[in-house]
């Protein structure tokens, strides 16, 4: 393949991400691409411009104390709900993100008291 034909490969800071989110990213280690195998990073292709468009909205401080949550994000089963809202919670570690799961089969007080706390965003199992 000719030169001018490759791909240009970016680092997460040429793809204008936040400090924050760049070293979230940089202490993963792993590269985020589209499609690709489980556990190879697809969540963070839609998780860090949700994460990115938080830090636009609202300062630190406000999104510290925002009263409502700032996305829903709906999955088909229970496991993916979690797995995803353990990779919003490590790609929003130097923001302290929260994030509440909604799941069947929990108890109802645990998931009142996980709202109560303000979650920037819910992961919700839609079955």
């Amino acid at each position: 393949m000719a030169d001018e034909e490759k791909e240009e490969i970016k680092s997460f800071k040429d793809l204008g991400l936040s400090d924050e989110l760049v070293e979230a990213c940089d202490s993963l280690g792993k590269d985020l691409i589209g499609l690709a195998q489980t556990a190879s990073g697809k969540t963070g292709t839609f998780a860090l411009p949700i994460l990115r468009a938080l830090l636009e909205c609202h300062s630190k401080q406000e999104y510290k104390s925002a009263p409502i949550f700032f996305s829903l994000v709906l999955y088909p089963t229970r496991e993916l709900a979690i797995q995803i809202a353990e990779q919003f919670e490590a790609l929003g570690s130097g923001i302290s993100l929260r994030c509440a799961v909604l799941v069947g089969g929990v108890e109802l007080m645990q998931q009142q008291i996980a709202l109560g706390k303000r979650p920037h965003f819910i992961v919700h199992c839609t079955t």
